[in-house]
């Protein structure tokens, strides 16, 4: 009796142990995110990205920490480029070119938005603003009812009533633990919805890929959003 009592404890024990190894919170699979942005020098992506009933597509490139272009298909030839103080937007269809300068300050708030979110620096900003947890656990879900891709889903609920989005949805690829997904809720209520595909990791992306030169035709709106000195 005593053995088969001490036989039980052991087989327990080992149960438990294995059992809590295998727990992953939501706070620790986001930090292992940010860990594989941390490896990452720069990156090329396909973007989609719809705000309301608004689609835009692009090809994105990203270089650490903050340099960052998307270069439209649609709407066609428009052009944002951030290369960490000073936001470009081209928009043809009005000829005009809008520069914002962004102090570091005001960069976590900075118009370039959810797509900044995909790097090392935009998670760790995440993991200081925001309260993650899982959607429905750490298995991988459907990303959507048409998708055939699955992710891990993580909501991020904001820690402090500043930070620009009251909550945000990441769609984690579970073998590669890049971004497929961010959707955000802003304080008006609007959702804006960022799509990653076709990601190519450390490509050698220089960084004369963010310069910009705007055309000539083209009107100059500086500071369009708000004073730097604001």
């Amino acid at each position: 009796m005593h053995k088969g009592l001490l036989f039980f404890f052991f087989l327990s024990s080992a149960f438990f142990s294995v059992f809590s190894q295998e727990i992953v919170t939501a706070d620790k699979y986001l930090e292992a995110v940010a860990d594989r942005y941390g490896s990452i020098k720069d990156y090329e992506a396909l973007v989609t990205i719809r705000s309301d009933s608004t689609d835009m597509m692009g090809n994105l490139s990203f270089l650490d920490p903050n340099f960052l272009r998307i270069d439209f298909t649609d709407p066609p030839e428009q052009v944002l480029v951030f290369n960490g103080e000073l936001l470009t937007i081209y928009i043809p269809r009005l000829r005009a070119v809008l520069n914002q300068t962004v102090t570091p300050v005001k960069r976590s708030s900075s118009p370039v938005g959810g797509a900044s979110l995909a790097s090392a620096q935009g998670l760790q900003l995440l993991r200081r603003g925001y309260v993650p947890s899982f959607v429905s656990g750490p298995d991988p879900v459907p990303l959507d009812d048409k998708s055939r891709d699955v992710v891990v889903k993580l909501r991020l609920t904001r820690r402090i009533s500043s930070e620009g989005f009251r909550e945000i949805l990441l769609s984690v690829d579970p073998e590669t633990r890049l971004i497929r997904r961010i959707e955000g809720r802003t304080v008006s209520d609007a959702l804006v919805r960022i799509d990653f595909t076709n990601i190519k990791t450390n490509v050698g992306i220089p960084e004369q890929r963010f310069i910009y030169d705007s055309p000539a035709s083209a009107n100059l709106y500086n500071n369009f959003l708000f004073r730097d000195s604001d």
